[in-house]
């Protein structure tokens, strides 16, 4: 469900102000993750606990933001990507490993085993793939244990652990229930790239740029247009309402955030193009499964 705080919803004491915004991915990335940097549980979490990063573009965007430090390429901080028009992966030998934090401090424990770990206020935050108009999100899944998705869900959901997940608009679909009914592995016989599932991930706390804007600086976020050309393709427009003061720090934040770069294509693939193969599901999803494996 997108995520929620008191206060949101209150009605502002002066005549409202508008101010229409446009984002193109990159700068919605930054702006999410400044959104999650600040949220209650996290900040918790990094005082109290931990925190594990897992990999996808937005959460590289979400490393900067929580320890400072610069994710260059940020591609390599991911798994599963869609690239070339293609469903894909990064090979292994090239991937950066997720980030662990404990005490707000960066940790060498790896992901898998300080998973092992979580409590109640313990935070992961996973990217998705796609989130509908109910806050329902989902991820991509190639691998047939479900990828990173498939190792959180058992421990985060009987443990309430917190579940973020970072998302931007550029990735709404109309259901995510009706996607996930629709994709598996095993089911397709041609693909432009790797064949893969929709998992559902509930309990999850969603964050794109409405909830991020909310938490930032308070205003009421209304998403309006959706599209681009030229490399503006996945830009979202968004109508933003509040007082004075609150329009004054969110046009200040989206100054902050124009001109993000957009996230580089990788160097390699770790799955050869689906024109090779004839577009053949199977083969290309074999041909990864002797090669370099996503998770």
């Amino acid at each position: 469900m997108f995520y929620n705080q008191p206060g949101w919803n209150q009605e502002v004491s002066e005549a409202p102000i508008r101010a229409l915004v446009s984002l193109t991915p990159a700068e919605s990335k930054r702006l999410i993750a400044k959104g999650i940097a600040v949220l209650p549980e996290v900040r918790r979490a990094l005082e109290q606990g931990i925190v594990i990063i897992a990999r996808g573009t937005t959460n590289a965007f979400v490393v900067e933001e929580m320890t400072g430090n610069k994710v260059e390429p940020k591609c390599r901080y991911a798994a599963g990507i869609i690239v070339d028009g293609e469903l894909c992966a990064t090979p292994t030998d090239t991937r950066m490993e997720p980030v662990v934090l404990r005490h707000g401090k960066l940790d060498s424990t790896p992901a898998a085993d300080a998973l092992q770990e979580f409590r109640e206020g313990d935070v992961s935050i996973k990217g998705a793939s796609a989130v509908d108009p109910e806050g329902n999100v989902g991820v991509l899944a190639a691998g047939e244990r479900g990828g990173t998705i498939g190792e959180v869900l058992p421990v985060v959901l009987p443990r309430g652990s917190h579940l973020v997940v970072p998302v931007g608009l550029e990735k709404l679909i109309p259901s995510v229930a009706q996607a996930a009914r629709a994709t598996g592995i095993f089911r397709f016989k041609y693909s432009t790239g790797l064949p893969v599932g929709l998992v559902p991930i509930p309990n999850a706390l969603v964050v794109t740029e409405v909830q991020a804007f909310q938490v930032l600086t308070g205003v009421k976020v209304v998403p309006v247009a959706a599209g681009g050309i030229a490399g503006s393709e996945g830009t979202v427009v968004l109508s933003l309402e509040g007082e004075a003061a609150q329009i004054e720090q969110a046009l200040s934040l989206v100054k902050s955030i124009k001109g993000e770069p957009p996230v580089s294509r990788p160097a390699a693939r770790a799955n050869a193009a689906a024109a090779d193969f004839n577009y053949d599901a199977m083969a290309q999803w074999q041909a990864w499964k002797g090669g370099p494996k996503s998770s």
